[in-house]
């Protein structure tokens, strides 16, 4: 049987929207601005900002690049049967001129992404990370070298052993 806190945790694991109202236009804007991309490749790189557990869907994005043909902002190149898209002028002024509302939406996104990412983790494990930080908030700025320097070993090691494929914590 499943306890009712678990019930909680799950019921709030992913959030019903991700992404606020208007930022995933200004992501493809800025993500574009580094360089040119096919529309799926805008998918993979939103998908990496979340961890790969959001994903846009084809049905989204490419109807963002249409808008954005349509404006004048992108000039579309066949490349290999697909298209890859690349701010022109007019594009490169637009993301100028949306500077603050894109940096906006890219806090709103390293946000959620974060949420979403705590949110999925298996509840012993956010159990265990909020003890960890708990642990650290105690010390507070009265950190001995020595101390702080162990700490920081035990941390990297936890996260080396995390990262590790295949291999399980011991």
């Amino acid at each position: 049987m499943t306890a009712p806190r678990d019930l909680e945790r799950s019921a709030r694991a992913t959030p019903a929207r991700p992404l606020s109202r208007g930022d995933l236009r200004l992501l493809v804007l800025s993500l574009l601005g580094q360089q040119p991309r096919h529309g799926y490749e805008l998918i993979q790189c939103i998908s990496e900002m979340f961890v790969r557990v959001y994903t846009p869907s084809a049905g989204s994005i490419y109807p963002v690049l249409s808008q954005f043909e349509a404006a004048g902002w992108v000039s579309a190149v066949e490349d290999g049967g697909r298209k890859r898209y690349q701010l022109n002028a007019l594009g490169q002024a637009e993301l100028a001129a949306q500077r603050e509302e894109v940096d906006a939406a890219l806090h709103r996104v390293r946000h959620s992404a974060r949420s979403i990412a705590k949110a999925n983790l298996p509840p012993v494990v956010r159990d265990a990370l909020r003890e960890v930080k708990q642990a650290l908030a105690l010390h507070h700025a009265r950190w001995q070298d020595d101390n702080a320097a162990a700490v920081a070993q035990a941390l990297r090691e936890a996260a080396a052993q995390i990262r590790a494929p295949g291999r399980r914590p011991d």
